[in-house]
């Protein structure tokens, strides 16, 4: 008789650095517990899942000023508290450095390696001008319903 694995599911819906690093040592942790774990990117959360790099694509105006405004990759986020001009970012970099703490990048690599589905709502990319190039590779595309249809099942949801 096959074994039923634990589903959990986490929506990140902030585009903080700290907020970020939570959800996927949470997602990390689940997965570890050979939990299945759906990790649903929208709105600000999006920007932990962009390119560094700049592409072009084209866009329409507006979503030319949100591609500009918006912090480009897992490296560029913010904190939510004490950000202090990007000083708190690079402090906490630091902290995680100085106890060989893993990295948002590293806990990203991860998160994929140990099977969490990575998720990016189609419906805030359509509203951000986000396109598909401008996202990491790996990650998979879907809307709310695949989400809740993930949530339906899951003994754990969270919403960060």
């Amino acid at each position: 008789m096959a074994e039923i694995k634990e589903k959990s599911t986490i929506v990140l819906f902030s585009g903080d650095l700290d907020k970020a690093i939570a959800a996927f040592i949470i997602a990390n942790g689940a997965a570890a517990y050979d939990h299945e774990v759906t990790l649903f990117f929208t709105f600000w959360g999006l920007n932990a899942l962009r390119k560094d790099e700049k592409l072009m694509v084209k866009k329409g105006w507006l979503e030319s000023m949100f591609a500009k405004m918006m912090p480009r990759g897992a490296d560029k986020l913010g904190l939510s508290r004490m950000n202090f001009g990007g000083m708190g970012p690079k402090m906490i970099k630091h902290v995680l450095k100085k106890h060989n703490a893993l990295s948002l990048p590293q806990l990203i690599e991860l998160a994929q390696e140990q099977g969490v589905k990575l998720v990016a709502c189609t419906m805030t990319m359509d509203l951000l001008g986000l396109q598909q190039e401008e996202l990491m590779d790996g990650i998979e595309y879907a809307g709310v319903a695949a989400y809740l249809g993930d949530a339906a099942d899951a003994k754990v949801n969270l919403f960060i």
